[in-house]
């Protein structure tokens, strides 16, 4: 019987010290000694599985955003990866998300904030965020239409984009002070939006 892969095993051992460290100490302050300590090995393990800091840093945002790694070096999201969770499958739980885990402050969005700000100096690091963000307006339009589905897709899309727009936004109020008022009234604003499908 084949023993399951330690490297993989090891990449996201390394992928979820990766983010709590740049939730903790930012993006610039993450080292690979940072980094080995906080997944409990040797820095030359940390080399070994994920590659120089950058490579780390890369991988690490793959992970945050798709709880996966594509295979091979091309760009494409990895197979299977998703930018919402598994058990959104309608419009009423993709709300749920959007305007409850998803906005809620954190490690992870302290980390998702400093890729993006990363992104912008990185490209390699921007076309990850640029491809996580689309795949979340993608996945919101499919959860639209799937629920509407004599509403025109183009129509979706563009429901979909606000309603993103307004959990991002959302996200960004919550850094600053979380209230339980303004989350609902975010979300309130979505499903408002929502309602004009096909009106």
């Amino acid at each position: 019987m084949a023993r399951p892969s330690v490297a993989a095993e090891r990449r996201v051992q390394i992928a979820e010290a990766t983010i709590r460290c740049i939730g903790a100490h930012g993006y610039a302050g993450t080292t690979l000694d940072l980094v080995a300590e906080e997944a409990g090995m040797a820095r030359g393990h940390v080399r070994h599985f994920a590659g120089n800091r950058d490579e780390m840093l890369v991988a690490a945002a793959w992970y945050l955003y798709f709880s996966d790694f594509p295979s091979g070096d091309d760009d494409a999201a990895p197979t299977g990866g998703s930018f919402l969770p598994t058990e959104v499958h309608d419009v009423e739980t993709a709300l749920d998300y959007l305007f409850g885990d998803f906005g809620t402050p954190g490690l992870e969005n302290t980390a998702a904030l400093a890729f993006v700000e990363a992104g912008r100096m990185n490209p390699d690091i921007h076309r990850i965020v640029a491809k996580a963000y689309e795949s979340m307006h993608d996945e919101v339009a499919a959860v639209l239409a799937a629920a509407s589905p004599s509403v025109d897709a183009a129509e979706c899309a563009r429901v979909a984009a606000g309603v993103v727009s307004i959990a991002l936004g959302n996200v960004f109020m919550n850094d600053i002070e979380v209230t339980p008022a303004r989350n609902a009234a975010a979300r309130a604003t979505a499903e408002l939006l929502i309602s004009t499908l096909g009106g």
